[in-house]
Order: C-alpha cells, then structure tokens, then sequence
C-alpha cells in the first residue's frame, strides 16, 4: 500500500501538512479565480514546490498535491487543450514529489521515514467553485459523479503519488463514486474524508457513521475522516468513525474560522490552540493529522512537537 502503516509502525501518527492557499497568498498570489490553488499550476508551479518545502521543514509526514480544482473541464474551460490540462494535473504531483525529493536529499532523517505524496482529489463541488463541497446536494447521481470524476481520477492514480487524497467530500453519494473508480486501479489506495454539518452528518446530512461503515469494505480504502470542517466536530466525528471502522482516521480541520463562499472570504477567527485540539482528537482515535484552510506550518510544526517529537 501507500506507506502510511510503514509511518505509523514507527511513530504515534502520520502528520499531515496544512492550507496550501493561505501559504500561496502570502507569496503574493490572488486566488480569486474558480481555479484557486490550481491557477499557480499554470503560472508560478515553484511557488507550490517552495509551500510543499516549508511544510516538510515543518515536519510534516506527507503533503497533499496542489490539484483539488485541478480538473481536466475547468483548465478546458479557460481554452487549453485536453492534453495541457493533463500535463498540468500531473504537474500537481511531479512538482509535490520532486519538492519531496530534494527535502529528503538535505534532510536530518533521524526519526523520519522519507514523507509520501498524496495526490488530491476534490469533489465535484470544487470544480463548480460555488461552496458546493460545503452543502452536497449535487444535481448529479451516483453514476455521473463517477464519470466526471474518472479521467482526472485516472490521471491522478498512475501519476507517481504514493496515494490519493480523496477529500472534502459532502455526501456518501460521491464517496462512492470515488470507490468504485478506486476499485478500477487495483494498485492504487486512498484516503476518503468528508465535510460534515456537525458531530454527526456529512454536509449533505447522512450519518457519517454509516458512510464510514460502507467504506470499510473496501481495502483499497486506507484511511476514513474528516476534513476542511470546525474543529469543535472533530472528536465525537473521529468516534463515530470508530464505531464503524478499524482503519485508521484521518483529520485535517480547517481553523475554525468561517467562510463564506459567496464573498470568498473568511471571519471569526478562532482562539482555541490547534495543536492541543489535535491531542484531544489523538485521543479520541485518530492517527493522521493535519491542518486544512487557513492553517500553516506553524501550526503543523506545533502538532508534531505535541504528538511525536515533543
């Protein structure tokens, strides 16, 4: 499989890396574009090797490709050719892997495992860049999630990642979506983590204990969590995973600040210290932890130091 239970043989959990947006801003990039963190893959792809850097100088155990709006129709959409959209797809992993490369070539390796790419692959609701991943309720079916979802997919699984980071997904329908394409690339494994509304539900409202269940089926399936939601969910989410499931869970919280995906902006900026919030959800069972929106490596630095090296 991908190496994350080779990590986890070694160390209490595998530490994720943090946003890559908040990071590319503060290079100077503007993101106001439905290709977000995607855009920079056009323009300025060492910028994303320089955040993928400062996330494992952080210590970070594996990093997530920049290619979450990364899809084949919405590079189409702004008039490159189907075979540039696919180099630039594969690009988000050749650069993630070459950033990981040069790190491990430099780098202090006591006590490190050499970290893994994940290559990102967000939900249909990304490509519509209208906050669709944060309410589900897609127009499309189980099937038609499948068939947008594919080529990129495809792409994705035999482009040098060591796994796919199935993220930000707001219903089971699209879950299982990603499953069945899953199945498809017998060499490729996968973590799937969803939005959720609260405690409870994914975004869409099924009981996340439910979806996680239906996943375990599937071996190919490594890892099941949550991400991109309020940090105040996370513990009794992680506990409801458990119930269903032995495969380790995998959270990446956003900072608990609110975004408004009409305006494209955020507010409420939480108070709470996020690396001991991800020892309170250590404890409550999960073993592969990170940051999502507007965390960085700060904060990433802070949960390793609280979690494996402190």
């Amino acid at each position: 499989m991908s190496g994350l239970a080779d990590i986890l043989a070694e160390q209490p959990c595998v530490i994720l890396d943090g946003a890559f947006a908040t990071e590319l801003e503060k290079r100077g990039c503007d993101l106001n574009d439905p290709l977000w963190s995607a855009k920079v893959l056009m323009e300025q792809p060492e910028l994303i090797a320089a955040v993928h850097q400062d996330y494992f100088n952080a210590g970070a155990d594996c990093t997530i490709t920049a290619s979450y709006q990364a899809t084949y129709e919405g590079f189409m959409a702004r008039g490159l050719s189907e075979a540039e959209a696919e180099a630039l797809i594969v690009r988000a992993v050749s650069v993630a892997c070459q950033a990981r490369d040069d790190f491990w070539q430099t780098a202090d390796q006591t006590g490190r495992r050499r970290p893994l790419v994940a290559a990102s692959v967000g939900p249909y609701g990304a490509f519509l860049a209208d906050g669709s991943e944060y309410r589900g309720n897609y127009a499309l079916n189980e099937d038609q999630l499948v068939e947008f979802h594919r080529r990129r997919f495809m792409t994705l699984a035999t482009a040098g990642a060591d796994l796919l980071a199935c993220e930000t997904i707001p219903c089971f329908a699209e879950a299982r979506a990603l499953a069945r394409l899953l199945s498809e690339v017998p060499q490729a494994s996968a973590w799937i983590s969803f939005t959720a509304r609260d405690g409870l539900h994914t975004r869409q409202g099924e009981k996340i204990r439910d979806c996680s269940a239906w996943l375990d089926g599937y071996e190919q399936v490594e890892a099941i969590g949550i991400n991109c939601t309020e940090p105040r969910y996370v513990s009794e989410l992680i506990s409801e995973i458990r119930a269903a499931t032995q495969k380790p869970i995998v959270v990446y919280p956003n900072s608990g600040e609110i975004y408004d995906p009409v305006g494209k902006s955020w507010f409420a900026a939480p108070a709470e210290n996020f690396a001991m919030m991800a020892r309170e959800w250590f404890a409550a069972g999960a073993r592969i932890i990170g940051g999502c929106c507007r965390t960085g490596p700060n904060e990433i630095r802070a949960i390793r130091h609280e979690l494996v090296s402190g």
